[in-house]
């Protein structure tokens, strides 16, 4: 039962996700829109091969898929991301969960 909230992996992996996607995609960068979309769009199909990798490996619960997406979404925010578009893509996480 301890086990069901140890979600220091889960964590991790939101962080690295959120970190891969700010390399990717630098939130400061001065890009037109559609350069800006096609490099997001990238970043997300990586993301989705990573999520499902991951998937394959964890067993997610509510509370480890809940802390993993708050750890992305944190991350993304102190990186400088539009709130809005930060929300976008945290559904987007929860969905591919």
């Amino acid at each position: 039962m301890l086990g069901w909230f140890d979600a220091r992996e889960a964590k991790a992996f939101g962080a690295a996700l959120a970190s891969d996607f700010i390399r990717q995609v630098a939130p400061k960068q001065h890009l037109p829109q559609k350069k800006f979309a096609q490099k997001a769009e990238a970043a997300l199909a990586k993301i989705g091969r990573d999520v499902a990798e991951f998937r394959k490996s964890h067993r997610l619960n509510v509370y480890t898929r809940a802390q993993l997406t708050n750890q992305f979404k944190w991350a993304m925010k102190d990186a400088g991301y539009d709130d809005d578009y930060v929300d976008k893509l945290t559904d987007w996480l929860i969905l591919k969960l």
